[in-house]
């Protein structure tokens, strides 16, 4: 070996090269391919499909086969064994009961006034520490779009929600015909219920996993999260409070909204959109007195839609469907 330090010779190559060239070996066998001694034969293999598709069993889970299969006193392999078995024949393993895909009726609410159809939900906004949130509950005329009731909490409470919607009640002067909402735990609460069952009020729910069944509380609660004054995370109850007070606020008194001819909610709600549709078409009429050559024709100001709608039946394509108001 000294001679290798002396020569600069790796050892690890001499003692390479002094074996002389390697045998070739057969590559190892996959342990899939392996001889298996205690691997199910054809027949307990059968047995073990035969088990899952029972009569006894059926709805089950596997493991809940064979753990019933095992009590009854069918034992063929391990569940792991029946896991394996099961996936080679391509077997469901899933085996509970499948939902139908919106088995609820389309809920179809039609408003052609104010005080018609309120809609209502609660989302929530990041309080300051991780995990905290702030529940807002919003309550939204679909015809005029104003909000007609809110209040801002650090939980979610039926309670809560029934004195929010008795107090919107007595504020507006009249209860709406349907309410509407999704199937949250505060939304079919009994308290809720009972209030609204009290006022003569109609419950309408959304289908499950249909958020475009309550397109309006979703709208409003993009616009108020979308206002470059929504703070990210809120520092305190009273800071959420101070902003939703003053969203709404703008909202109702200032913001002119699209879906009602870009007046405000206030205006629409009590019937105030008479003069100010005057005074648009008299400017819109100036302007064409005065530069006709800038319009392809006669301008008009957008008009108050006549109807507001949660899945219009006038836009019905599936009359199969049947109409559900109540809940």
């Amino acid at each position: 070996m000294a001679a290798c330090v002396l020569a600069g010779y790796p050892k690890a190559s001499y003692y390479r090269h002094r074996a002389g060239p390697r045998v070739p070996t057969r590559p190892p066998i996959a342990q899939r391919d392996r001889a298996q001694p205690g691997a199910l034969v054809t027949a307990e293999r059968a047995d073990v499909l035969a088990l899952i598709a029972h009569p006894d069993y059926v709805g089950l889970s596997l493991s809940q086969t064979f753990y019933r299969a095992w009590d009854d006193g069918r034992w063929v392999a391990s569940k792991s064994t029946w896991y394996r078995v099961a996936h080679a024949a391509a077997v469901t393993l899933k085996r509970h009961r499948k939902a139908n895909k919106n088995p609820k009726k389309i809920p179809e609410l039609v408003a052609v006034a104010p005080s018609q159809v309120w809609s209502w939900d609660i989302t929530k906004l990041k309080g300051p520490y991780y995990g905290q949130y702030y529940h807002w509950y919003v309550i939204v005329d679909i015809f005029s779009r104003k909000i007609v009731g809110w209040r801002l909490e650090d939980h979610e409470n039926s309670v809560l929600a029934a004195e929010m919607i008795d107090t919107a009640v007595t504020d507006n002067g009249s209860s709406p015909q349907y309410f509407h909402s999704d199937n949250g735990a505060a939304m079919v609460s009994k308290p809720v219920g009972y209030l609204l069952e009290r006022l003569g009020i109609t419950r309408s729910f959304s289908r499950p996993k249909v958020s475009n069944d309550n397109p309006f509380s979703e709208a409003l609660f993009r616009t108020g999260k979308y206002v470059p004054e929504f703070p990210e995370v809120f520092d305190s109850l009273d800071h959420a409070r101070d902003w939703a007070r003053w969203f709404v606020h703008e909202y109702n008194i200032n913001h002119r909204h699209s879906g009602i001819g870009y007046h405000t909610p206030n205006n629409v709600h009590h019937g105030l959109t008479a003069a100010t549709d005057t005074a648009r078409t008299e400017i819109l009429n100036q302007a064409w007195k005065d530069h006709p050559e800038r319009f392809a024709e006669q301008p008009q100001s957008p008009r108050l839609p006549s109807r507001s709608a949660i899945n219009d039946p006038k836009n019905r394509t599936r009359p199969e469907l049947n109409l559900s108001h109540t809940g």
